[in-house]
């Protein structure tokens, strides 16, 4: 954690006195602090913290399930010859290291963690690449002489990078929620479907 905060402030102090150096007024300023830089940190301590829980939920799933078939086997094997004790520790750390591997799939499956990482990713690394082009005025600013003139374009790219974001999230949230209300209405259908036909077997009888 302390080096993800020191990150951070490393990215606050370092673009902070990119700001000193650029001839803008105090709102324009106040534009770069409060919302290209705040959505630049907010997004890399999301895809920061997306990225380590994904890689933990992988790692333990991966793992798992490589150790799994080995503790299949010695439970099988145990079953033959063995003291009482070894063979209930065999069985207890199968079932628990299964059950640990099922909920880290998934829970892995329910947030997507991997597709979180990607998705804030690339949008603070837009967010970055604006930042030091404006700085520079060079891409899309370079036609402009000084950092005042090209700031409209580039506040402007900036609202632009974040509607995008929120309306990709807004997607997603939405798909995600349409699918859950599908498997819940399918997982309700099911049933009602098996009795509709022990129903229509009793009819036919």
């Amino acid at each position: 954690m302390a080096k993800k905060d020191s990150y951070q402030e490393f990215l606050k102090q370092d673009f902070n006195k990119l700001f000193e150096g650029m001839n803008l007024g105090d709102g324009q300023r106040h534009f770069l602090r409060s919302r290209w830089l705040d959505q630049v940190l907010w997004m890399e301590g999301k895809a920061n913290l997306s990225r380590d829980r994904h890689y933990l939920l992988r790692i333990t799933t991966i793992v798992g399930g490589v150790i799994l078939p080995a503790l299949v086997s010695l439970n099988i094997n145990a079953t033959l010859q063995v003291n009482n004790k070894v063979k209930n520790v065999i069985i207890w750390s199968t079932f628990g290291l299964s059950q640990i591997v099922a909920v880290s799939a998934a829970i892995e499956e329910f947030f997507h963690y991997g597709e979180r990482w990607r998705h804030y990713r690339r949008t603070v690394e837009s967010l970055k690449t604006q930042g030091w082009q404006f700085s520079q005025l060079t891409g899309p600013y370079r036609d402009y002489t000084n950092h005042e003139q090209a700031f409209n374009l580039f506040a402007g790219n900036v609202e632009d990078i974040i509607q995008r974001d929120v309306e990709i999230y807004s997607t997603q949230v939405i798909q995600e929620k349409k699918e859950q209300q599908k498997s819940q209405e399918n997982y309700i259908l099911m049933p009602n479907a098996k009795i509709t036909n022990l129903e229509e077997k009793k009819e036919e009888d």
